[in-house]
């Protein structure tokens, strides 16, 4: 999600913007008509706090002074990861508690349901019981407007890459394509699949696979990098390594991005 989302840093506690519902109005007018007022859209605040994610990991002094490793660079970079794995987690569940509002959370009794003054994200049935089809996928790729079609990407699991993989056209042909490079990305009917092993697997009732602009449509705020206290007083014989890191986000746009689930 870091990598597709929109990301930005602010100086404060939480990220501020509006939002407009679009109700421009306009008109075809002749030269020396007159020209009344037309409608002006509505502007709604919309906040992404950030949350606090922390670790306070303990390790004697002894361990620390005898290790042929270094443990305080190794403790940074393992505790790095897990706030990665969390943040992850978070940006596609989380319930908004201390947390970013996940992805997913903005449906009918999601955690997120009614949060956005635009509306919940557009859940589009996949079609097929239990399973992933050929043509749903091709009818929720379509589904998305126009304008956001342009950067938009996939974005589901490993399992589901998997199954996907194996779906062929009318005429035999794979809808996927591996990358020609290595590291390159995969495309599904020409746009580029994203995998976040937070996203559900494919079972009945299941949102397993999003489809959109993330850049336009999700948006993290970071507040704080990751900080670290060291703490050799308060837990004698133990060194703590208080961590933190303080980071937030939530639904952009509801336009920008479509949910498939798969039939119950």
């Amino acid at each position: 999600m870091r990598r597709i989302a929109q990301v930005v840093t602010t100086g404060v506690g939480a990220f501020s913007t509006v939002w407009s519902n679009n109700a421009w109005g306009s008109g075809w007018v002749g030269e020396t008509a007159a020209r009344p007022e037309t409608t002006t859209p509505a502007l709604s605040t919309l906040e992404f706090a950030a949350g606090e994610i922390y670790a306070n990991a303990a390790i004697t002094q002894r361990l620390l002074d005898d290790s042929a490793l270094n443990i305080e660079s190794w403790l940074s970079s393992e505790i790095a990861d897990e706030f990665t794995r969390q943040e992850g987690i978070a940006w596609i569940s989380g319930n908004g508690v201390n947390k970013p509002r996940g992805l997913l959370t903005y449906v009918s009794g999601g955690a997120s349901d009614g949060v956005h003054p635009g509306g919940n994200l557009t859940v589009v049935n996949g079609g097929s019981a239990a399973t992933v089809s050929a043509d749903g996928l091709v009818d929720f790729a379509y589904s998305l407007p126009s304008p956001y079609r342009q950067g938009a990407s996939w974005l589901m699991s490993s399992s589901t890459a998997a199954t996907i993989a194996k779906l062929k056209d009318g005429d035999g042909n794979y809808l996927w394509r591996e990358g020609y490079k290595q590291g390159e990305p995969a495309t599904l009917l020409g746009y580029t699949v994203e995998i976040d092993e937070g996203m559900p697997l494919v079972a009945a009732d299941a949102l397993p696979i999003a489809f959109g602009n993330f850049s336009r449509g999700y948006l993290i705020n970071d507040r704080l990098g990751v900080r670290t206290i060291r703490d050799p007083y308060t837990n004698k014989p133990f060194v703590n390594f208080y961590t933190t890191k303080r980071v937030g986000g939530g639904v952009l746009d509801p336009k920008a991005i479509r949910l498939l689930r798969i039939a119950a």
